[in-house]
């Protein structure tokens, strides 16, 4: 008797094993998908919260985005709209598919068997609290971003350069890491020293900014994960058989509203970690901590400083998160047929 139930067990753990790894594949094919989409959005968000001096002129509107589109796609084509996207794609699906496992992981509540399921923060739809949701989505969140944050920081750079900026040259990925590598050895000799830790382990500077999207990502990810799961929850109510069937519009409508509601909770910590990470192209002699980003944020435009393009974000925030978790219950139901 006992065997059978570890044979049981087994099989169930295996079961589970497949069923997390294949929901990470659905995530990372989803995250691929939902940023390129919104791509061109993308880069002209980076340019206006990084306060390129080409682009100053067009932030703050909901025409301004369309606009500095316009000015891309005029001096560089669709290349030039897509600047920085091949690191983006290199970067999302790796990030998509670890925060996506890593939510499911935690999030498995099945009311079938109880002896298979063994997940720590939701094992069983009671246990399935907004607290948990919340705490679940952040988790994921951190996980993916420590992971691949120095795609992300290269992705960035790319994206940031401009035809009228003090290189000529087309940023290319590894053209980035090479600038990211040999930034701050000809800074003074006083600053070195205060420094050090950077100097002496070059990975460091490929995690600029680290901190703030760390910080960014716990409101973020777990805001995001905690409105889809509370949506879902009053929207398809669970039934004897599981959660009612949602269709791709009803995905489509709630991750729209939870991508919204994410973006408000989390922005100011982006717009500090993009000024970060473009730092050592303004300021490359220069580390720029916390409290030096956000009092260069506030002498220059106050409170609306630390939301500078966020009519922009939402522009693509809320289509990108809305076919992410789209994309994502559409590739569950391929592989997994649920």
């Amino acid at each position: 008797m006992s065997s059978d139930a570890g044979a049981t067990s087994q099989r169930g753990q295996k079961q589970d094993l497949n069923k997390v790894i294949l929901s990470g594949l659905a995530g990372g094919i989803a995250g691929c998908v939902a940023k390129t989409v919104v791509a061109p959005l993308d880069r002209v968000k980076i340019l206006f919260q990084a306060s390129n001096p080409d682009f100053q002129k067009y932030a703050g509107t909901w025409s301004g985005a369309f606009r500095a589109v316009s000015e891309i796609y005029q001096g560089g084509g669709v290349r030039g709209l897509f600047q920085g996207h091949s690191a983006t794609l290199l970067r999302i699906f790796p990030y998509a598919a670890i925060k996506f496992m890593a939510y499911e992981h935690a999030h498995q509540a099945s009311a079938d068997d109880e002896l298979i399921n063994k997940d720590i923060l939701m094992p069983t739809r009671e246990k399935e609290t907004n607290l948990r949701r919340f705490t679940a989505g952040a988790i994921a969140g951190a996980l993916s971003v420590f992971c691949t944050y120095p795609l992300d920081l290269i992705r960035v750079r790319m994206a940031f350069i401009t035809k009228s900026s003090d290189t000529s040259i087309r940023p290319s990925f590894i053209r980035a890491i090479q600038q990211i590598y040999k930034e701050g050895t000809d800074m003074p000799l006083s600053q070195q020293r205060s420094r050090a830790l950077f100097l002496h382990y070059p990975i460091l500077k490929f995690y600029r900014g680290f901190s703030v999207t760390l910080v960014g990502m716990v409101p973020y990810a777990g805001v995001a994960f905690l409105s889809w799961g509370y949506l879902r929850s009053k929207l398809l109510p669970p039934s004897k058989s599981g959660h009612r069937p949602a269709t791709p519009i009803a995905d489509l409508a709630i991750g729209a509203v939870s991508g919204a509601v994410a973006q408000t909770a989390s922005y100011p910590f982006e717009v500090i970690r993009r000024k970060m990470q473009v730092g050592g192209i303004t300021q490359p002699n220069e580390w720029l901590r916390w409290n030096e980003t956000i009092r260069t944020i506030w002498q220059s435009r106050g409170w609306r400083g630390f939301f500078v393009g966020l009519s922009i974000g939402y522009l693509k925030v809320v289509p990108m998160t809305a076919v992410s978790f789209t994309v994502w219950q559409g590739g569950k139901r391929l592989f997994l047929n649920v």
